[in-house]
């Protein structure tokens, strides 16, 4: 167990890090997707596969998608089309499949491994993350709520076209 915890601790931090420092938001995005599985994979190492499943369902899935639904709105023109049609060629996968495969490995590894009966007895109930997110941690819980509001709001400022903007294009 130790080996997978550390294996996807370091492909987290490295996703993390190739996320930050793309160039090309697609990129970013799929890193970031990469990173976000590898946490779920420690999360699951740790005991928490709850928490690892609300990790994949909820920042995996629908935060990235909030991402790409913003970097749609902002469609900077059929120039950027040509060069996002070149972002998916074959060679952008490269790092993402890698590091995925390499987390997916380790998932395989820990479910074969992993007793039965010593998965059940760790499993944590929604009711005690309850108490726990909305007891101890509700300040950390409300902040990054806000967080989120405030990346929406940022979205849709972003997204707007001012009256200036619409006669222009016209």
């Amino acid at each position: 167990m130790e080996i997978a915890f550390f294996a996807a601790g370091a492909v987290a931090v490295i996703a993390t890090v190739l996320a930050i420092t793309r160039l090309v938001v697609v990129h970013a995005l799929l890193y970031l997707i990469v990173s976000l599985l590898a946490v779920a994979v420690v999360f699951y190492t740790m005991g928490a596969p709850l928490v690892a499943a609300l990790e994949v369902i909820i920042y995996a899935g629908a935060i990235v998608v909030l991402f790409v639904f913003v970097v749609m709105m902002l469609n900077l023109g059929v120039r950027t089309q040509e060069t996002e049609r070149k972002w998916f060629a074959g060679r952008a996968w490269i790092g993402p499949v890698i590091l995925s495969e390499l987390l997916l490995a380790e998932v395989i590894y820990l479910i074969v491994r992993a007793p039965v009966s010593a998965a059940i007895s760790s499993i944590s109930t929604p009711k005690q993350i309850g108490l726990a997110l909305y007891g101890p941690y509700l300040l950390g819980v409300e902040l990054a709520s806000m967080l989120l509001l405030g990346a929406l709001v940022g979205a849709c400022h972003l997204g707007r076209t001012s009256k200036s903007g619409r006669e222009a294009r016209q």
